[in-house]
């Protein structure tokens, strides 16, 4: 069996990491692992970026005495790739909240993972900063062939010929794009703010839809 598989049945190892910043990893991270846990799956998310976003997430939740969707603990370290697998043997899905600018960290979360998801958003900028991560994917299937990897549109402003633009830019790289994509919606920092989210907040909102849509894409993605 692939040591990278020797755990239970279906579990996922999913990454979010982009070397650029400020492009919605901890959103993305805690709104998909909250999809994931309310639809009775166990999840963990592993906080891997020293600043520490998904732990002041839970924090939040914590103080505003809200019940636990699913853990979150910190782990900024080099042995992610060891740490993560053996997480994995006692949930059904982990989720790993990576850093920016930090190749080493990011190396070790890509062979921890079944899957990555590169958030970008819709600026040219954003789809020109991917090019290191999509490398270090590349590199990383070199020891791990069935890693998968697909850009996810987030923060996109509707009707916008910027968006429409990042993702024929999206096109053009290594890795494809999901269909879903995450517009910009106060809803969402809010509910990082309140350590909450989107679906607890309008369960029948907008924003709830496009998460349980992601979420859905993405259990496609890895059976």
């Amino acid at each position: 069996m692939d040591k990278f598989r020797a755990r239970r049945g279906n579990t996922m190892i999913i990454a979010l990491l982009n070397q650029k910043g400020g492009v919605g990893k901890t959103t993305l991270a805690t709104h998909i692992a909250g999809e994931l846990a309310l639809s009775g799956c166990t999840v963990a998310v592993i906080d891997a970026d020293p600043q520490g976003s998904a732990l002041d997430w839970a924090q939040r939740r914590t103080q505003n005495r809200l019940p636990r969707v699913f853990g979150v603990i910190g782990l900024a370290r080099e042995t992610l790739h060891q740490e993560a697998p053996e997480l994995a043997k006692t949930v059904d899905h982990v989720i790993i909240d990576g850093p920016p600018r930090i190749a080493a960290l990011a190396r070790s979360a890509l062979l921890a993972a079944d899957l990555v998801l590169v958030p970008a958003q819709p600026s040219p900028y954003d789809v020109w900063a991917s090019a290191e991560m999509v490398s270090l994917i590349s590199d990383a299937r070199v020891f791990k062939p069935s890693l998968r990897a697909a850009f996810v549109v987030n923060r996109r402003v509707a009707r916008t010929i910027i968006g429409r633009e990042a993702r024929q830019a999206l096109a053009d790289q290594a890795l494809p794009a999901l269909a879903t994509e995450v517009r910009q919606r106060i809803i969402f920092a809010d509910s990082v703010a309140a350590g909450r989210l989107a679906r607890e907040l309008e369960p029948d909102g907008i924003a709830a839809r496009e998460i349980a849509d992601l979420a859905a894409e993405i259990r496609r993605l890895v059976p």
